[in-house]
């Protein structure tokens, strides 16, 4: 035989009709065989075999905190695969145009591992959705752009394809396609390229493309279209589609490879919509055959409208059928549009886009000289991670002065200038003092009581009497004794207390916790997980009791470790809440200025997080970035900090004082300051954690008023397990947990407000 010859008879035995792959279960004896006959008859010509590659991803992507690798990976690799035969598991894929056997995952794990990183683009639950959706593709020149994209989205569970035409050498200045694939169908291709995407998503052709005799078929044969996107350039096939769509009530999408033009047309919202927005009214699909080219001109500038005058399309469209013969298309045009309609069926489907209208993606419009975008610094974020932290807050002279006779105004201000630097939940200071003569009257700030975390004021009741402890420690070192009274029968419900200071000839004892007043501070730089010893527990027990209050200790890994688990995922809830997180980024101060400007809140190096992280406390703290989160019921990373943060630590400590008053929290207050200098002395660093006690409160004795109903349940959980590791007696206050350990010290302390602003002489 020839050499012509030879080549001609192989051509003719090339397959230019199957698109359609064989699917098979090596576990089945059936197709076993099937697949034994297909490569003893020489139709098997390349065999792929990556299965135990794509299970180890998918054990990765299943794990990803684990970040399994190495011998843990091949652990569980062992552990999906079982004890059969690694042959038989998964699918085993036959593409007859190209004599592959490829061994894939099943079905259902093909796309979980394939539509993992759509996670938090598109929810499981909207996979599903669009899973089930049937769409048809008229047209596949921008057609096939549209149709596989859709199948590397995952838009579609079935996509129906029509179109008439063959591949030509001119038709791939526009489609992805082989010089071998020239004269196949153009349907063909498109099911052969999206079969070898996904070879368990269901394609439908229409060789002979749509027609009168078809579009009925086409749009309701098998289950009625959810969409229909029309990518062709026959004008009688847009009008006849439109017309046979809406009287189904299928929507119409249509990109037109001109200034990224998009139709919406929701006949599925609006049956008695005109097709083409009316655009061609008086005209129906009948009276559109057997045009000339420059009737078809007239046709198309009312589509395009008057604004294709004006481009390149406008002046080529009277060289059809002169120097060129169809409408010009560039790939650049095509691919974008494959693109765009991707985006916008998955969004129509979804029920997210709902309005018809015409839309614009011009990118000669959006990327030219004269339209660049500004460049948006995070100023705040940049700051933080190169400033310096600024200095602690000023601690007043506690010094004693001779010949004292009476408390003065000077002596006042030194006192509440220690008072101040008690500890307050977001360094808040919600306290306020106003002082005659020796007397100071202690008040919750008008302020206090705002955030959730703050259930009927008790948080701030606790700071407060932080705030007196402080004073009634610097008084004898001033030379002063100090009395606290509480007012009988007062209605002012922000009342905590009076302390009287007096002098006298009397020698006061000065505690040894008052040389640590200026030291106290919020630790949250990492432990070295270094034991508690029993000399310490004793010494902060201790202080806690001098004002009747009770320190439960937690110093067992296990037990750190569920404290860790329960404030991680307490975190977790918190951030994706929306007023919790709206109420922690209104804590936060980015910049040196918002520090000085207002003296409160949290300096965010006091965070003690390295700069890269800080880019992550940004994201959490906002609630739009999160919000999909919420959704998506995502955001374990949130958990780590807290996690980790136990598991560095030597201690956990919960303060608690009998009743649940606010003179129980108050009182509380004073024995949580005390447990703190004591640790301080002792060199230990603390880090508190309150928010989640007071939100059990508002739970618990206030009904969950004001929670989301998401936050009220997953507290509920995460006290039972709370109780179990801290077994505090119902009608106690629990006031500050805390972790302890041994670290190095803070990078940045929280600023105080000065005393004039919470001072004032009545």
């Amino acid at each position: 035989m020839r050499l012509a010859e030879r080549l001609a008879a192989l051509a003719a035995g090339a397959d230019h009709g199957t698109y359609r792959p064989a699917l098979f279960s090596l576990a089945d004896s059936w197709d076993r065989r099937k697949v034994e006959e297909l490569c003893a008859s020489g139709l098997v010509r390349e065999v792929h075999d990556r299965y135990v590659d794509q299970l180890a991803e998918l054990c990765a992507t299943r794990s990803p905190k684990q970040r399994l690798r190495g011998a843990a990976l091949d652990e569980a690799v062992r552990a999906a695969l079982g004890d059969g035969p690694t042959e038989e598991r998964g699918t085993w894929v036959h593409y007859p145009w190209s004599g592959r056997l490829v061994h894939v995952l099943g079905e259902a794990e093909y796309r979980e591992l394939r539509f993992s990183r759509n996670r938090y683009k598109i929810t499981p639950d909207e996979q599903r959705i669009l899973r089930e959706k049937r769409i048809g593709v008229v047209g596949l020149s921008v057609g096939q752009a549209c149709a596989v994209t859709l199948a590397l989205e995952g838009v579609g569970g079935t996509l129906r394809l029509a179109d008439f035409d063959e591949l030509a050498l001119s038709n791939m200045n526009r489609l992805r396609a082989g010089v071998h694939e020239i004269g196949l169908h153009k349907c063909v291709i498109a099911a052969r390229a999206i079969a070898e995407i996904d070879p368990f998503l269901r394609v439908d052709v229409f060789e002979a493309g749509l027609t009168e005799e078809n579009a009925e078929a086409f749009l309701t044969e098998g289950g009625k279209l959810d969409l229909v996107l029309e990518e062709c350039d026959d004008l009688f096939t847009k009008i006849l589609l439109r017309e046979r769509a809406r009287a189904r009530g299928i929507p119409v999408l249509m990109e037109t490879n001109d200034r990224g033009m998009l139709d919406v047309e929701r006949f599925d919202r609006e049956p008695d919509r005109p097709v083409l927005h009316g655009l061609l009214r008086g005209l129906a699909a009948a009276e559109l055959k057997g045009l000339s080219a420059a009737q078809k001109v007239a046709i198309v500038l009312r589509i395009l409208g008057p604004d294709a005058l004006r481009g390149r399309l406008g002046a080529s469209l009277l060289e059809v059928e002169e120097t060129t013969t169809s409408w010009p298309q560039l790939a650049s045009g095509t691919m974008l549009g494959g693109a765009v309609t991707t985006d916008v069926a998955r969004r129509m489907l979804l029920g997210e886009l709902t309005r018809s209208g015409r839309y614009y993606v011009d990118l000669e419009a959006l990327v030219k000289d004269g339209r660049e975008a500004p460049l948006q610094v995070d100023a705040a974020l940049e700051e933080a991670f190169s400033r310096r932290p600024l200095p602690p807050p000023e601690v007043p002279p506690l010094a004693r002065a001779a010949d004292k006779r009476t408390v003065t105004r000077e002596d006042v201000r030194r006192l509440v200038g220690f008072a101040v630097l008690a500890p307050s939940g977001g360094n808040a200071q919600p306290w306020r003092f106003v002082a005659k003569g020796g007397r100071v009257r202690c008040l919750v700030s008008p302020d206090g009581g705002r955030t959730l975390n703050d259930y009927k004021l008790a948080a701030s009741f606790a700071a407060l009497g932080a705030a007196v402890e402080n004073m009634v420690l610097a008084a004898p070192a001033m030379g002063l004794s100090a009395e606290v009274v509480f007012p009988s029968g007062g209605k002012d419900p922000r009342l905590a207390c009076d302390v009287v200071f007096r002098v006298d000839e009397a020698s006061y004892a000065v505690d040894p916790l008052c040389a640590v007043l200026g030291a106290r501070c919020t630790n949250r730089k990492p432990g070295t997980g270094a034991p508690l010893s029993d000399y310490a527990a004793g010494e902060l027990a201790a202080a806690a009791e001098e004002r009747k209050g009770k320190l439960l200790l937690v110093t067992d890994r296990a037990a750190l470790d569920e404290v860790g688990q329960i404030l991680g995922q307490g975190d977790r809830m918190l951030f994706l809440s929306r007023k919790h997180n709206e109420e922690m980024g209104a804590e936060l101060r980015w910049t040196e200025e918002e520090v000085l400007g207002t003296r409160d809140g949290l300096d965010v190096l006091t965070l003690d997080v390295p700069p890269p992280a800080l880019a992550a406390v940004r994201l959490a703290t906002t609630w739009k970035a999160m919000e999909f989160a919420a959704k998506m019921g995502g955001g374990g990373s949130l958990e780590r900090s807290a996690q980790r943060a136990l598991l560095s630590s030597s201690a956990a400590g919960l303060v608690v004082f009998p009743g649940t008053s606010s003179r129980s929290y108050f009182e509380g207050g004073r024995a949580l300051e005390r447990v703190w200098l004591a640790a301080t002395s002792l060199g230990l660093a603390l880090q508190p954690w309150s928010s989640m006690l007071y939100l059990f409160a508002r739970l618990e004795r206030g009904g969950g008023k004001g929670l989301e109903p998401k936050v009220r349940e997953r507290l509920g959980e995460l006290r039972e397990r709370f109780s179990k590791v801290f077994p505090v007696p119902e009608g106690n206050a629990e006031v500050l947990l805390f972790r302890l350990s041994k670290a190095d010290p803070p990078t940045a302390r929280s600023l105080r407000r000065p005393v004039e602003d919470v001072l004032t002489f009545a």
